[in-house]
């Protein structure tokens, strides 16, 4: 009964996390819009001088690091072959810990053959690092899969028939599969289900221990069930037993949510390794569920190989701390607001592979929370001080950007810092964050004269001083006559402009080359 129990309460636990994950990122995108058109009594938009408000980089801070797009594709490399040596450390320890406990074989040919079927959890990693696709995502998990149980097949005896290897799979690589793949097929369920499941982990178990009390008291006759009969319908009873445990476990769910968020804030925990984290242990539940009915308890042992993750963490933060010395480049990413697609692709294509060897700032929206939101959003916003994040004034521009996080997780990424912006005092801000920032990329496809906004934003950077570079991308639909004429006072070659040609985007490399090119200067 107890492995039933455990399986079904993890298929419930996932499903509430993905219903919990859109609700909570659609009530937050709400909220963001009700507060940013809240109207401040705080200068207009003209009477924000950019030539006097903004202080140069170079009497601000100390330049960037030179670094250039070969080293950016070096990280990149280094990250994914990190992630893939722990992830085969792991499989291999996994598979050691199941031969010992079903006294199989721990030769060579059994290790090396489950140790590959097991290693599937790399793939959500490199998923997220690359951002890919939700069909590219569920493919090649269906692939690993399909591959795993041809393999087993393979390698197995005559004695071990096919059902039996795909039955042992379903169950031991399947159902961790279509709860990874629940968990990470949305933008908005792969940035907020992960870091809501131990929530609704703890609220399901708190269901489960309310119908075993009801369960119980049905058994010895209870005068309360006799009691409920008279007034609830037998399926309100039920209800009652699982729903009103909540009421309880609430509380202390929500500490563990309040708990992650400050790990993340201090960063004890990164993104990355959550979600790696968290993969595994789904990925090894499966084993444990299965061993429960003759370990009991005892097949805790099969969550032993999660301890290599904190060593495997210290280790990538020891090796990316071997970077040239000095500061990390920064860049501010603009771009037109309600063009959601447009910026969500820049977002994954672009902004992730700068993230692996600089900052990234920007002026917050909702276009992009299914991309920015983080542990520490989730639980402000859960704790009803989302308000709190707002610049209400320009004295509080330089506040938030002191609370920038702009040194990298363990895993060597960096992370994007945001500016909650009211109506009326995102000026401000954008000072604020050129003052910050080295180079500066400005999605203007498909913008138009009406776009004041933008317009602003074009004259400012024309006329900021010590700006050396910013990258416009442009398309057919972009009224350049009007952007154009926005940057008529900004010095020679500072403006790159890039033209998309048709529906198909600009090459990651292609963006990022004329970057890179400014910082390695």
């Amino acid at each position: 009964m107890l492995p039933g129990k455990i399986a079904t309460l993890l298929i419930i636990a996932t499903f509430l996390s993905v219903i919990g994950a859109l609700i909570v990122a659609s009530r937050y995108r709400a909220t963001m819009q009700r507060l940013m058109k809240i109207i401040q009594n705080s200068p207009s938009t003209a009477t924000v001088d950019a030539s006097t408000t903004l202080i140069p980089v170079s009497t601000g801070q100390a330049p960037p690091i030179p670094l250039s797009l070969d080293d950016n594709r070096r990280a990149r490399r280094n990250l994914v072959a990190a992630f893939i040596a722990l992830t085969l450390l792991m499989a291999l320890t996994r598979t050691i810990i199941t031969q010992l406990i079903a006294d199989g074989p721990v030769t060579l040919k059994t290790v090396m053959t489950l140790g590959a079927a097991y290693a599937w959890p790399v793939i959500p990693v490199i998923a997220v690092i690359d951002r890919w696709r939700r069909r590219r995502l569920v493919g090649t998990l269906l692939l690993w899969f399909v591959a795993a149980v041809a393999l087993l097949t393979w390698r197995t005896n005559e004695n071990i028939s096919f059902a039996q290897v795909f039955f042992w799979m379903s169950f031991d690589i399947g159902l961790p599969l279509i709860v990874v793949t629940a968990l990470c097929l949305g933008g908005a369920t792969r940035a907020v289900g992960p870091w809501l499941a131990p929530l609704f982990i703890l609220l399901c178990w708190a269901s489960q221990a309310g119908v075993d009390l009801l369960n119980l008291l049905v058994e010895q006759g209870s005068p309360l069930i006799y009691w409920l009969v008279g007034w609830l319908p037998p399926v309100g009873g039920i209800a009652l037993f699982a729903l009103a445990p909540w009421l309880i476990a609430w509380w202390p769910a929500l500490a563990i949510g309040r708990w992650l968020a400050g790990a993340y804030a201090r960063r004890q925990i990164s993104e990355l390794f959550y979600l790696f984290t968290a993969v595994w242990a789904i990925a090894l539940t499966g084993p444990a569920i299965g061993a429960i009915a003759s370990l009991g308890w005892g097949a805790l042992v099969d969550f032993l190989p999660l301890l290599w993750i904190p060593l495997g963490a210290k280790v990538m933060q020891a090796t990316t701390g071997h970077r040239p010395p000095g500061r990390p480049p920064t860049l501010l990413v603009l771009r037109v607001f309600q063009q959601d697609a447009n910026v969500q692709d820049l977002f994954d294509r672009v902004i992730e592979r700068w993230r692996l060897t600089g900052n990234t700032v920007l002026i917050a929206g909702t276009d992009l929370v299914d991309r920015t939101i983080d542990a520490e959003d989730i639980f402000t916003f859960l704790d009803g001080r989302l308000a709190e994040r707002f610049i209400l004034q320009a004295g509080d521009v330089d506040r938030r950007l002191s609370s920038f996080e702009l040194q990298p997780d363990a895993e060597g990424r960096y992370r994007v810092n945001e500016c909650y912006c009211h109506d009326t005092t995102w000026q401000h801000a954008l000072a604020g964050l050129l003052r910050a920032s080295d180079v500066v990329l400005m999605d203007l496809r498909n913008f138009v004269a009406a776009n004041k906004g933008c317009l602003y934003e074009l004259e400012t950077l024309s006329t900021a001083p010590d700006l050396k570079c910013v990258v416009v991308l442009v398309n057919d639909r972009t009224e350049m006559a009007a952007a154009q004429a926005a940057t008529s006072q900004a010095p020679a070659r500072r403006f790159v402009w890039l033209a998309q040609q048709g529906i198909a985007p600009l090459g990651t490399e292609q963006v990022l080359a004329p970057l890179f090119a400014t910082i390695s200067a």
